[in-house]
């Protein structure tokens, strides 16, 4: 999206109130405010409780509609509340991206008995036992919706593995044993195969369930009037299937229905081969980015900043490239814990912000609050979002040529009057660079758009300026009047 910024609208310890649709619906104009263009809203389907983010999935088609696992809401609200949080924020002309949830599925209302096998969890395709019976959650029949938008009924043969033993309570990695049952070709190459994630794994090489999950994704996407997805976990499901998918719902709604995936590695190559298997349909989040700069916050001033942008995707593949500080996965206390230090944070922000690469992406957590405590990042972050909305266009020359202090200059354009700008960041001492802002700008006074700093940077005959950050900080540097 041209300029474009995305909010993650959630983060791990929301209150269990069913009031955050609503929540959302009145927040819509202050997003647009704000510069926001586009939500990721948290998963919208039914759970295996009320209690829970999303992610332990239940039923694909029950939106906060009908009465299943304790209740009708899930934990943000009821399906009427979810469309009118909807149409308020297109209103406002914001996107908005469904998170969806299609790896697994879990809180079966049965059990049934199948033939397994169990693999070593660190060499999934090293299985360890012979072939015997268990007895897994893997019956899904939905009482409360019955047959509604879907009258597919979920079997053991619809799953590739599952992590639970009924019958003697026995925790492990069964692989699920039958004709063509194999772990899915096209994921993720850690473990051997990383195939199964957890809870019941949905066997996308089955017939019956890739046309259902095909169904539904054109069905939600048309239910609720969306803009596009947030592909949860697909490291762990068949490419060739999210390819299939996707093709499905944008015949549906057209070729800009938006998506993005979640696929988490540090490793960038294993990003651009995934992007290539997939034929560039898909944007990936920069986790090697994140963790960049999760290294860089932890280091402080003995990390190099001049490579802070080494081996991200952003760097290989920005047409393609949601960047991001923190995310639910990574804030403390979640299974990939790698929360970026405070201090950094700003820093971070401002580099993904106002640079010209990448779709940033702004972390709940980090603008409003983790739990009931308040970010202290909510007043920089509107500053950064309104210097991109005024400031960063034009083409971007980099300044990573120092260990401690590095930036950019954006030139800005002829359709932003007054555009442009200076971008610097310090891990160490102040710190300052000289930059060539270009002879047709000379006699210009330039101001520091943060506050940090009073002094003003009057430009050369030559177009030079002389532009400072404090330590441990950063600047955005603007043209004045």
């Amino acid at each position: 999206m041209k300029n474009g910024v995305m909010i993650q609208y959630f983060e791990w310890n929301l209150p269990n109130k069913g009031e955050f649709w609503n929540q959302l619906k009145k927040d819509s104009k202050h997003l647009h405010e704000i510069g926001v263009t586009s939500v990721w809203i948290p998963p919208a389907c039914k759970a295996t409780t009320s209690d829970d983010v999303g992610y332990g999935i239940y039923d694909l088609y029950d939106l906060g509609e009908f009465d299943q696992k304790g209740s009708v809401r899930t934990k943000y609200g009821t399906k009427e509340e979810l469309k009118a949080a909807i149409e308020e924020l297109q209103k406002n002309q914001i996107c908005v991206y469904f998170d969806a949830v299609m790896n697994h599925k879990a809180g079966a209302d049965y059990t049934e008995k199948f033939l397994v096998k169990e693999v070593d969890p660190n060499d999934r395709e090293r299985q360890i036992s012979d072939a015997y019976e268990i007895e897994g959650w893997t019956g899904f029949d939905f009482p409360g919706r019955g047959d509604k938008y879907s009258n597919f009924k979920w079997h053991y043969y619809h799953f590739s593995g599952t992590d639970f033993n009924q019958e003697n309570g026995k925790v492990s990695i069964y692989q699920i044993q039958g004709d063509g049952k194999a772990w899915a070709e096209g994921v993720d190459g850690e473990n051997s195969n990383y195939d199964y994630l957890m809870f019941a794994d949905i066997d996308f090489d089955h017939p019956e369930v890739i046309e259902d999950v095909s169904n539904w994704g054109k069905w939600v996407a048309n239910e609720l009037n969306l803009d596009g997805f947030r592909l949860d976990a697909i490291k762990h499901i068949n490419s060739k299937f999210i390819g299939h998918f996707l093709d499905t719902v944008r015949k549906e709604r057209g070729e800009e229905f938006y998506a993005v995936g979640e696929y988490w590695r540090k490793d960038v190559q294993s990003l651009n081969d995934y992007l290539a298997a997939l034929d560039y349909k898909v944007d990936l989040f920069d986790v090697a980015l994140h963790y960049n700069f999760y290294q860089a916050s932890k280091k402080g001033k003995d990390y190099d900043l001049q490579h802070l942008m080494d081996d991200t995707l952003v760097k290989n593949h920005p047409e393609v490239t949601v960047t991001f500080v923190d995310n639910h996965d990574s804030q403390w206390g979640s299974s990939l814990e790698s929360q970026v230090d405070g201090w950094f944070k700003p820093l971070a922000y401002g580099l993904i912000l106002l640079q010209k690469e990448g779709y940033p992406c702004v972390f709940y957590g980090d603008y409003y609050s983790i739990g009931d405590k308040q970010s202290p990042h909510h007043l920089i972050i509107d500053i950064l979002l309104d210097a991109r909305r005024k400031f960063a266009y034009g083409d971007q020359q980099d300044y990573f040529d120092h260990p401690n202090t590095v930036g950019f200059y954006r030139t800005g354009d002829d359709k932003h009057p007054g555009s442009g700008l200076v971008f610097l960041m310090s891990n160490g001492e102040e710190g300052f660079k000289t930059i060539n802002v270009g002879e047709n700008r000379k006699g210009e006074v330039w101001y520091e758009f943060t506050g940090n700093i009073k002094d003003e940077v009057t430009i050369d005959e030559n177009g030079n300026g002389t532009f400072t950050v404090e330590g441990g900080n950063l600047a955005v540097w603007v043209k004045k009047g």
